[in-house]
């Protein structure tokens, strides 16, 4: 999975490829490392083919921390079948989707 993070107004993480069991350690990583002075997190899955439920849990994770410091995450452009397993999940419900 490739990986690219850009400060903007918010903090842009562009995702390609799958979000599994290998790669969840990755984001987390690289998400725990990075300086977020941004209000917002806007993870793209423009090009995000899969998600397994190791990558929701880094997600809810994410959430979790970034709220507990007074921030919001967002995620943009997902494709259908990432969205069917949000919806199978209830992840659709917890997650801020646009």
């Amino acid at each position: 999975m490739e990986i690219v993070i850009n400060h903007k107004e918010y903090l842009e993480v562009l995702l390609t490829g799958r979000l599994d069991t290998t790669t969840s350690v990755e984001l987390d990583s690289k998400m725990k490392e990075t300086e977020i002075k941004e209000d917002l997190v806007v993870l793209d899955f423009t090009n995000l083919e899969y998600i397994s439920s190791a990558g929701l849990r880094v997600l809810l994770s994410l959430k979790k921390t970034l709220e507990a410091n007074g921030k919001a995450l967002e995620i943009h452009n997902i494709n259908e079948i990432v969205k069917e397993v949000f919806n199978v999940t209830g992840f659709i419900n917890v997650l801020t989707i646009k």
